[in-house]
């Protein structure tokens, strides 16, 4: 019986204090970014790492309706990234670079 009391004990807070003014709960999901575009240049670096070492760190250039854009990517990811193919990627922004979530070449 006690473990029944606490949830209904607070779903009945909840609906009580809706009544009480402006109250919300709200949350996201993290999915990080996304870039889409053709692929025109790829290479593998070193950068420092901010702590006296360095790290591996594939730079690539999308190309998207005229623009390019540079992206680090952590580690060597070269295989990836196929020139002049179209790629969307999704990742989470970082420094010294960017963690890949996932790889999609259109076709």
């Amino acid at each position: 019986m006690n473990r029944l009391f606490a949830p209904v004990l607070i779903i009945s807070v909840l609906a009580v204090s809706t009544g009480c003014g402006n109250w919300s709960v709200s949350g996201a999901i993290n999915i990080g970014s996304t870039i889409t575009g053709s692929i025109s240049f790829v290479h593998l670096g070193n950068v420092l790492n901010g702590t006296g070492g360095t790290i591996q760190v594939t730079f690539v250039t999308f190309l998207q309706n005229g623009a390019s854009s540079t992206i680090g990517f952590c580690n060597d990811q070269t295989s990836l990234f196929p020139l002049d193919q179209t790629v969307r990627v999704n990742f989470n922004p970082g420094q010294p670079c960017a963690t890949i979530i996932i790889v999609v070449i259109i076709v």
